[in-house]
């Protein structure tokens, strides 16, 4: 099973051994509620699919918000969307509720493992992971594997400077998450026009034509783009998937991409390969899975089937 921890849905799905969804189930997150409501939901959604499903259950992966101590299970840090989630020993809490292995993941690097196993970059060694919603998140996988880094913060590249000197959601200025999360894209066509909209709508907008809506997303392509570059100059890199409530707006983001990555190419010559996320809203869930097989030493081997 995977788990999805995200800031307004939980979701939970039932996978195979070749990563096949056998059956899901999502509810709201109580994320204002503290860490006692959180995991009290996140057994309820696990215990509820296996109740319905009859089966027995090898192991639970885990994909949840924050820097993540895999070792331990626990979550170090969060963004204050989430009360009382900084500290919480989430993995042996569900562990003990369950009975069963629980691999504790990072939402990001959990979506990247599944873009790996089962989606946009599949047979890709050396990939970025970007996550586009209400923050920016990164993760960064070399040789097939996920690297964690020194403190569980590799790939965090929505956090980089150099991106101008609007405030960011974790107190510092200027990061790439400042021009290319859902609520940067918000405050910035609010700053340009006046008019408090959501993304989802300013998108619509810039598809009518509107010039501070389109300015707004061609903005966020292009420091999306600038970040990918600065991967590859660093970690060689030949491909980045994108995933998150803001790839949505696909069409908006990527010719701006695209330019960038045209104009500006990394030092190596070679073109990295820029794909949407093809799992969706499953992606973290599915790569949960993945991770839950991996820790049981069954590397998932994706069919060409999925629901």
């Amino acid at each position: 099973m995977g788990l999805d921890i995200g800031g307004t849905t939980m979701l939970a799905v039932l996978c195979d051994r070749e990563l096949n969804i056998v059956d899901q189930i999502s509810a709201a997150t109580p994320a204002r509620e503290g860490n006692g409501a959180m995991a009290a939901c996140a057994l309820a959604l696990a215990r509820a699919l296996l109740e319905r499903n009859d089966c027995v259950l090898s192991a639970l992966g885990v994909g949840a918000a924050g820097v993540i101590d895999r070792e331990s299970g626990t979550v170090v840090t969060a963004s204050d969307s989430f009360v009382g989630w900084a500290g919480t020993p989430l993995g042996p809490l569900l562990a003990s509720g369950l009975g069963i292995p629980v691999v504790l993941e990072n939402d990001v690097n959990a979506f990247l493992a599944g873009e790996m196993a089962a989606g946009a970059a599949r047979n890709r060694q050396h990939v970025l992971g970007i996550t586009l919603g209400t923050g920016v998140g990164g993760a960064v996988a070399f040789d097939g594997h996920i690297i964690h880094g020194a403190h569980g913060a590799a790939g965090e590249i929505g956090h980089i400077p150099g991106f101008g000197n609007d405030p960011c959601t974790c107190g510092q200025r200027g990061h790439l998450e400042t021009l290319a999360s859902g609520r940067s894209i918000s405050r910035r066509y609010f700053q340009r026009s006046g008019r408090s909209r959501t993304a989802r709508d300013i998108a619509g907008a810039a598809r009518l034509g509107d010039a501070d809506a389109g300015q707004v997303f061609s903005d966020a392509g292009q420091g999306v783009a600038r970040g990918i570059l600065m991967a590859a100059g660093l970690a060689d890199i030949s491909a980045a998937v994108i995933g998150g409530g803001v790839a949505h707006a696909w069409d908006l983001l990527s010719p701006a991409m695209e330019e960038v990555l045209a104009n500006e190419p990394p030092v190596n010559g070679h073109v990295i390969a820029v794909r949407r996320s093809a799992l969706g809203h499953q992606a973290v869930a599915v790569g949960a899975c993945a991770s839950a097989l991996s820790s049981l030493g069954e590397l998932p081997v994706p069919s060409a089937t999925r629901h």
